[in-house]
């Protein structure tokens, strides 16, 4: 990992070549996340025996933002330190049940959000997926 980005060890391997953060000066950019786990397993999301699926916004959504969490806390930074937030929900029907997630962490004085509709995202169980920017000052 390089002083400027890399891949956090004990998350999900993107699928692709970009990292899962960028430092750029005092900010840090974290890379689209979802509530994939190391494994592949996806949080928030299992099919049956019959190939129905069972997806979980509130699940989903908490394990994205602790995903988020986990990558700012390697370059020592926090939820806390997040000014803005870009949220991908597969269907806005879902939004209620993100937002009740998103005030578990979140209030009025920040980050910045903003959260469109997507007509999917790169697994179909997936439900939401995140980008951020955080203000953290390099120590």
């Amino acid at each position: 990992m390089s002083s400027n980005g890399g891949i956090v060890a004990g998350k999900a391997k993107p699928r692709g070549k970009f990292p899962h953060f960028v430092r750029a000066g005092d900010f840090v950019f974290v890379s689209g996340i979802s509530s994939r786990r190391p494994d592949d397993s996806i949080a928030g999301a299992s099919v049956d025996a019959t190939g129905n699926a069972k997806l979980d916004i509130r699940v989903q959504a908490r394990a994205v933002i602790e995903n988020i969490r986990d990558i700012l806390r390697s370059v020592d930074a926090d939820l806390k330190d997040l000014v803005e937030v870009s949220c991908f929900l597969v269907s806005m029907s879902d939004f209620e049940g993100f937002n009740e997630v998103w005030s578990e962490y979140f209030d009025e004085s920040g980050p910045t959000r903003t959260t469109v509709a997507v007509r999917e995202l790169p697994h179909p169980l997936l439900l939401i997926e995140m980008k951020a920017v955080a203000f953290a000052p390099a120590k």
